[in-house]
């Protein structure tokens, strides 16, 4: 009995290892797909770390799909709805599952509209409409695996993506109207713009001085850490890169650090940093080194901090 044991205890580690090595080559696909159902590069993350979580479970619990790709989006399909419903408090209907026309399969021109479209115009679609979109367009899968992730008919699939595609290409010919940019308090960027300071000067004692005891730290898609004293040496991995310059900055209206490559300072993101403060002190790090593919589609906006008082 004890051998059968071990030998399912064995199995089950060869899966989650299998499991994981997929998961990874999936995750930012994974990722733009949740972005773009929920209109955020950071809730996107969250989903994605969500569907995840609940894939690990799953095969921890006895279940090994066939098809990993096709179930992990299904789960990551199933937990953007569900975040969704929270975000409206209210179950959605829906009636485009409905519809019985019929969509080309494969348009070029439609195809190119999605890849192009803003998470704000995605935002304007109806989920079904959006997701059927977004895996068809955006992601290329073919109607059979979009019926596999979705659990649908490919009847119901193509009226979807015909509507889907319909609204798209309106919001695509109708002018852009101006993203209003979200300006922060004067507080707000001067703290963060004497973080962001202290770090292109490389004044690492002094950045640590700003950690609260309880500090958290996460390296999106790498570690996850909590205390002063751990994440303090945080700081060492940046101090022996040169590779990195900071700026101010938001990211989908909140204040995020921009992280640009030194020869280029004014040039486009590589990746962002988000900080919470509490009481003066840094309550929380996340930091998206390691998660670059969140930048597809990302809406931010570099913001100088302001100039200080001589007074």
């Amino acid at each position: 009995m004890t051998g059968s044991h071990d030998h399912r205890v064995a199995t089950t580690e060869a899966r989650l290892r299998a499991f994981e090595r997929e998961a990874a080559g999936l995750r930012a696909r994974l990722h733009r797909y949740c972005s773009r159902m929920v209109g955020s590069v950071i809730d996107g993350e969250d989903i994605v770390q969500e569907a995840l979580a609940k894939g690990f479970v799953a095969i921890r619990n006895g279940d090994m799909p066939d098809k990993t790709e096709s179930w992990l989006f299904r789960i990551a399909h199933n937990s953007a709805l569900d975040f969704l419903r929270k975000r409206a408090r209210s179950r959605m209907s829906e009636s485009e599952v409905e519809l019985d026309a019929i969509a080309d399969e494969d348009s070029a021109i439609d195809a190119r509209i999605a890849a192009e479209a803003s998470l704000a115009e995605l935002m304007q679609l109806p989920p079904a409409q959006r997701c059927t979109v977004v895996l068809k367009d955006v992601l290329g899968h073919s109607l059979e695996e979009i019926g596999e992730i979705l659990e649908t008919t490919e009847t119901a699939i193509k009226g979807a993506l015909q509507r889907g595609r319909e609204n798209l290409r309106k919001l695509a010919a109708a002018p852009r109207a101006a993203v209003p940019r979200l300006m922060l308090n004067r507080e707000d960027m001067q703290r963060l713009g004497d973080y962001v300071a202290a770090f292109n000067a490389r004044d690492f004692d002094a950045l640590r001085g700003l950690l609260a005891d309880d500090v958290k730290l996460e390296l999106v898609n790498r570690l996850r850490a909590e205390g002063k004293e751990y994440v303090g040496n945080y700081f060492g991995r940046y101090a022996d890169e040169t590779h990195w310059h900071f700026t101010t900055g938001t990211v989908e209206g909140r204040p995020a650090i921009l992280v640009t490559s030194p020869g280029r300072p004014d040039g486009p993101p590589r990746y962002f940093i988000l900080l919470d403060w509490e009481n003066g002190r840094i309550a929380g790090i996340r930091d998206f080194l390691f998660a670059d593919y969140v930048m597809d589609g990302v809406d931010y906006a570099s913001q100088p901090p302001p100039a200080i008082d001589p007074r």
